[in-house]
C-alpha cells in the first residue's frame, strides 16, 4: 500500500480523476482519497513510480509518496 500527498484536488471530480488515473495502471487498485488532507492511499500491485506518474499525467502534483 502507498500513501501519497497529492496537491490540486478540490472536488469530487478530482477524486474520480485521480482514482481513474491509478486504475489505468492497475484495474484492480483500491484508491481511497481524503480530500481535506489531500492524502491518497492506494492498494495496488503497480510500482510507486507508476502510480505517481499516472497521477501526475492526470494533472495533479504528487509532493510525497511512500510505501506504508
Amino acid at each position: 500500500m502507498y500513501e501519497l500527498q497529492v496537491e490540486g484536488m478540490t472536488c469530487g471530480g478530482c477524486v474520480r480523476s485521480v482514482t481513474k488515473s491509478v486504475q489505468s495502471v492497475d484495474g484492480g487498485a483500491k484508491v481511497d482519497v481524503d480530500l481535506p488532507s489531500k492524502k491518497v492511499r492506494v492498494e495496488t500491485q503497480a510500482s510507486l513510480d507508476a502510480v505517481k506518474a499516472a497521477i501526475s499525467d492526470a494533472g495533479y502534483d504528487v509532493t510525497a509518496g511512500a510505501a506504508v
